[in-house]
This record gives structure tokens, sequence and C-alpha cells, in this order.
């Protein structure tokens, strides 16, 4: 491994909505969401909060939790969240 790790993260978006996504770099990921030029979907949704953020193996990995997390329904996300604590 070259050093990178990939994670799956579930933003909470101003309008209620959540967003799950994939990065390398967390913090300029949130930023580039924030500023309005992350993801089609949460650009007119700012600020977005980071709510859940899990480690994955590879990008694979991250691209294959982020597909589970997904199709989950809505309440699960959110105990899913709920149950992550800031580090």
């Amino acid at each position: 491994m070259c050093g990178l790790s990939y994670f799956v993260y579930i933003l909470a978006c101003a309008d209620g909505t959540l967003y799950t996504g994939i990065t390398n770099d967390i913090e300029n990921r949130l930023r580039t969401h924030n500023s309005g030029k992350g993801a089609k979907y949460t650009c007119g949704r700012t600020p977005v909060t980071l709510v859940y953020k899990e480690a994955c193996a590879d990008r694979s990995a991250a691209l294959q939790r982020e597909r589970e997390i997904k199709r989950m329904p809505r309440a699960r996300k959110l105990r899913l969240a709920g149950a992550w604590a800031p580090r």
C-alpha cells in the first residue's frame, strides 16, 4: 500500500438529506463539497456536515461499502451516523 487510505463517508446536507461518497482525503473533500464544487448533488445543499466516516483497506473496498450504505434505508444510515463519534 502506498500510504493512501480510503474512506467512505456520510454527509448531512443543509436540506436534511444525506449524501454518501468515498475519498482518500476527508478534510479536502469536505472543503470541496462546502465550496459548491463537490458532487452535483451537494452543490446546492451546502453547508454539509460530516456525520460518519469509515476507513477501508483500499479504493475497491470503499466502493463496495459505499454501495452497501447507499442501499440502506435512511433510518439505518442515521443509526450508523449516530453511533459514530468523531475522532
